[in-house]
């Protein structure tokens, strides 16, 4: 091998050394590659209460891991030579279109992962142009929602932010009542009643962090505190943690959900909620035929295929292969929306493929929330985005229309045949 000096001319083009950046939050998020490096992030900078939440699910948190199984086990059929020069990931979904076939789910105490919470979320997904749905457990009201999303959209796309309004039905139906009526008048267009919550799931990682809102002072949080000093100043020197829609008393999470879910929810309130909500309105935690049935003959417009990110029931049925069933019992022309344990663009490939309209991303957004705000927010659907388009492409997928039509999927669970109609079984099966 012959050798010679390096030539300064040869190894300029090479050295190519980047400014220093002084926001440190916006590098940070920039190396970020996927959504579990958003996850490490997080890890580092969120007290361990607040993560644990995210991050954990029911009882030996068996549904969650099985579910994470099920999109990890789904295979996406490449096609080659397809002539497809571009990916158009937007679709319809309740009366919108989404410039993405992902929006933010509902999520709980979501202040308590940072500070910007809410508002941050619904700016991220105004920003981006998909909807961006408030929980009744949410930490900003209706109103200020409302407000953060119109301003984001009006600015960046000329139009309103699309929200939804997420509800649990309350023991106090009066309340409920004023609830449904607020969030109509604040312009969220749809409803999403949960009915997998007549009780608080048996969540262990809250009860072993004594998990509170607002968070007790201990010891213990002192010291976690020392490591974690930017979530701290930020909790400290912001207005204090309190729910828009619940006591601002401090107590333990089953507590909460105790005093305010009714376990005797049943198909007649849901029947009721349909009577007086003037929007459509989707029923978020269906899982069997059965459910489904149920659901649309009370005046469902739509359903959510979710078995609560694991968080409710352990041993739960896996959103993802209950897809199928709920499907063929709705029927091609019912909107349905896959919930629970999405954290990348191939698993919302894989949810589209197997007949779903639209899915929704809950711990993937707060993870990154947790990691940096709203621009961690805007990182994390910019990283799912990217994944999406890159997985339709190589499938050959011009548009989401595409992935469901064709179904170009395979799994060891799955049967042969799949279309919008649902799973089709065959002989093998």
């Amino acid at each position: 091998m012959r050798r010679q000096f390096p030539r300064i001319a040869d190894l300029r083009p090479l050295m190519q050394f980047g400014r220093p950046s002084l926001d440190r939050r916006a590098a940070r998020l920039a190396r970020a590659a996927d959504i579990d490096d958003l996850r490490t992030i997080a890890l580092r900078r969120t007290p361990r209460p607040a993560f644990d939440y995210v991050d954990g699910a029911a009882g030996q948190e068996l549904t969650a891991r099985r579910t994470r199984e099920a999109f990890a086990s789904t295979e996406l059929l490449p096609r080659i030579l397809h002539g497809t020069a571009a990916a158009d990931l937007s679709t319809p979904i309740a009366g919108v279109t989404s410039a993405l076939p992902f929006g933010v789910a509902p999520t709980g105490f979501t202040r308590f992962m940072h500070a910007e919470g809410e508002d941050g979320g619904a700016a991220a997904a105004a920003a981006a142009g998909i909807p961006f749905t408030l929980s009744t457990m949410g930490t900003r009201s209706l109103e200020q929602v409302a407000e953060v999303s119109d301003a984001v959209g009006a600015r960046l796309h000329g139009a309103p932010g699309t929200r939804w309004f997420q509800l649990y039905l309350w023991k106090d139906r009066q309340r409920s009542l004023d609830l449904i009526e607020r969030a109509a008048a604040a312009g969220f267009g749809t409803l999403l009643v949960t009915v997998d919550t007549p009780v608080a799931g048996n969540r262990l990682r809250d009860v072993r962090n004594g998990m509170t809102i607002p968070p007790r002072l201990s010891l213990k949080t002192v010291l976690d505190a020392s490591h974690r000093p930017e979530w701290w100043f930020n909790f400290l020197t912001t207005d204090p943690l309190t729910f828009a829609t619940l006591s601002t008393s401090a107590q333990d999470l089953p507590t909460i959900i105790s005093n305010m879910f009714d376990p005797t929810l049943s198909i007649h309130d849901l029947e009721w909620i349909r009577s007086v909500w003037p929007g459509r309105l989707f029923v978020k935690g269906v899982l069997t035929a059965e459910d489904a049935r149920r659901s649309l003959e009370a005046g469902a417009d739509g359903l959510v295929v979710s078995n609560h990110g694991g968080r409710q029931l352990d041993r739960a049925p896996v959103s993802l292969k209950a897809l199928s069933d709920v499907r063929a019992e709705a029927g091609p022309d019912v909107e349905i929306i896959l919930d629970s344990g999405i954290l990348t663009g191939s698993d919302i490939v894989a949810a589209l493929a197997l007949g779903a309209d639209f899915t929704l991303i809950g711990r993937a957004y707060l993870y990154g929330l947790m990691a940096g705000g709203r621009q961690g927010v805007e990182r994390a659907i910019e990283l799912l985005a990217e994944e999406t388009r890159v997985a339709m492409m190589l499938m050959g997928a011009a548009t989401v229309a595409d992935l469901r039509r064709e179904g170009r999927v395979r799994a060891p669970w799955l049967c042969r045949t799949v279309s919008p109609h649902g799973c089709e079984l065959d002989a093998d099966c």
